[in-house]
């Protein structure tokens, strides 16, 4: 059936919208894609739902290939299986929830683990039934405190996600690779670049987890890689541990008044001057402890007030500090606070304190006078000497010596991630690149089939608890990407294997002979099962066809006009950025149609 702009429920814009914050969303709204309901809603359109279900079309059809079945569960679930694995209240202020008219409790659902849980137990009582991998696509919300750039981050959104069930982990890890693959697949098929790095499980559970990038300058995610094959989430990386040191003929710690020094270069300065080295070498802000006071919120518990301490030369990264203390909301502690631990000298906090006899009190950790858990950096290690604060107003502390003047409650990692760290499997060192989520594969393991019961028989009539595996993509943050990554100045420029309709005919001009040598071509492309959008809009001005069908985005464009008499139209190519002249009667064979 021939598409025609003419009767197509379709509004372009000229002006962009005034909440659009990146290219894709300002496009898609004026291209009449999508229409704004509320902060990251979308109401889709008839273009908008094409290209939807074309992406659609592509995962599902991978996903069989896979061996996966296609379900299709509700976005309203009851609270029972979501408190019953936890993440009722672990999802936080993240979680809609609601209550019907009996006083029930449901939710909307940001992922659908548990529902897919009860469905296989349900059905599934022998090993003999498994592997099984079942896949869907479906809505998931989940309420983003700031919603943004469009359906790049939005509280309502479409997921492909896919489960896998083994009867064992060697099962689980041959489901997994299947659908690594597939993803590897779907992507190459999208001509979407990708770079597969490790990442942190965060509320999904489980152990091996690793997330596909797409390099990008605006992506929201910092991922590390080295010439040597590592690649991982910045919030996965793990500081490769040095060596301890021995320390039997380091000097003894000493204090030292350090007046006016606010910051960490300073500090430095100032300890250059007043004490130097011995060994000749400048103090550098690498050899201070940056001693953090951190507010740690557990979902559902009690504020805890714990001390980081890192090298003087880094800074936090908050990212990682929420990977550190997972299921927490994490956020420096207030003066409020510091006030409720007087203990704490602000801006010269530190492990200890050093008497007029040289005696150490520990100042922080478990076992000192604050009762403050002490958590440090890898790279504080036994051995390691460290100028920090002498917990006197005005003092700070040099030759402070790990294992020997203060001790640790254990090792935490929160400092950032740089260029030339090295990497942790001694693969060189790595570079830093910024990169946006396409796609997250898990193996949950059987955090979920536990919590919920999933057990089979195996081969010896004995119970066992089913092993998982979670592989989700993002539908319309892919149709954003594509959005974001194919454009111009002018408009969309959609990849075919996307695109709305194959070829956009736009007929021009006041003459009924074009527009009836237009429709013949229209009816010989859309015989063939060429997909055709045409503009046969007769009062509307050339300027504003062609302002169209570059804003529309359909790949290919054809112009019958004025030439038509001579037998002769205009082919654009939106990708190349090319117009040429082509004769009428060769314009179907440039998509592969016979006349």
């Amino acid at each position: 059936m021939i598409t025609r702009l003419s009767s197509y429920f379709l509004k372009t814009l000229r002006e962009d919208p005034s909440d659009a914050e990146v290219a894709s969303h300002r496009l898609l709204v004026r291209a009449g894609y999508i229409r704004r309901q509320a902060p990251g809603i979308f109401g889709w359109m008839p273009l908008g739902l094409r290209v939807k279900g074309k992406l659609e079309q592509i995962i599902r059809e991978e996903m069989v290939a896979a061996g996966a079945h296609e379900v299709h569960f509700p976005g309203l679930l009851p609270r029972e299986p979501y408190e019953a694995s936890g993440r009722w209240d672990e999802y936080g202020d993240a979680l809609f929830r609601l209550q019907d008219r009996h006083g029930a409790d449901y939710l909307l659902a940001p992922t659908h683990e548990e529902v897919f849980t009860n469905m296989v137990k349900d059905i599934v009582t022998s090993y003999k039934d498994l592997p099984l991998a079942l896949f869907q696509i479906q809505d998931k919300y989940r309420d983003e405190a700031r919603p943004r750039a469009g359906l790049l981050r939005g509280r309502e959104f479409t997921m492909k996600d896919a489960y896998s069930f083994d009867s064992t982990d060697e099962g689980l890890h041959a489901s997994y690779e299947r659908q690594r693959a597939a993803y590897e697949r779907i992507f190459t098929r999208l001509g979407l670049e990708y770079a597969i790095v490790s990442a942190d499980a965060g509320a999904m559970g489980g152990s091996r987890s690793e997330e596909f990038l797409l390099p990008t300058s605006i992506g929201e995610d910092t991922f590390v890689r080295s010439a040597g094959g590592y690649a991982a989430n910045v919030e996965a990386y793990s500081t490769p541990v040095p060596e301890a040191i021995p320390f039997d003929d380091a000097p003894s710690a000493v204090v030292y008044d350090s007046p006016d020094t606010p910051t960490i270069d300073t500090l430095v300065a100032h300890t250059n001057a007043v004490l130097p080295r011995e060994d000749g070498r400048a103090w550098t802000a690498a050899d201070t402890l940056k001693n953090l006071v951190l507010a740690v919120t557990p979902i559902g518990g009690e504020r805890e007030i714990v001390v980081v301490g890192i090298p003087g030369d880094r800074d936090a990264d908050m990212k990682r500090a929420e990977v550190a203390f997972p299921g927490a909301e994490v956020e420096p502690a207030t003066a409020a606070d510091l006030a409720r631990h007087p203990g704490l000298v602000k801006g010269y906090i530190g492990p200890a304190r050093i008497d007029d006899q040289g005696g150490i009190t520990p100042v922080l950790g478990a076992e000192s006078a604050t009762g403050l858990r002490y958590l440090v950096d890898p790279r504080v290690v036994a051995g390691t000497t460290w100028v920090t604060g002498a917990n006197v107003e005005g003092q700070h502390v040099a030759h402070l010596v790990f294992g020997r003047d203060f001790v640790a409650d254990g090792t935490v990692e929160i400092a950032d991630v740089r260029d030339g760290d090295p990497a942790p499997d001694g693969s060189g060192p790595i570079e830093t690149a910024r990169g946006m989520e396409i796609g997250h594969i898990f193996q949950l393991g059987r955090k979920y089939a536990e919590a919920l019961g999933l057990k089979v028989l195996d081969e010896n009539g004995k119970l066992v608890t089913v092993t998982m595996g979670s592989y989700g993509i993002g539908v319309t943050r892919i149709m954003a990407i594509l959005a974001e990554l194919h454009h111009d100045d002018r408009g969309l420029i959609w990849p075919e294997a996307v695109a709305p309709f194959n070829v956009h005919v736009v007929a021009t001009g006041r003459d009924a002979a074009v527009y009836e040598v237009a429709e013949s071509l229209v009816e010989t492309l859309d015989a063939a099962g060429v997909e055709v959008i045409f503009d046969d809009r007769p009062k509307v001005s050339p300027g504003v066809k062609f302002g169209d069908a570059e804003l529309l985005g359909v790949p290919r464009v054809v112009v019958v006009g004025r030439d038509a008499a001579d037998g002769f139209a205009e082919v654009w190519d939106r990708a190349a950025g090319t117009k040429e002249k082509v004769a009428l009667s060769d314009v179907p064979g440039l998509f592969g149609v016979r006349v």
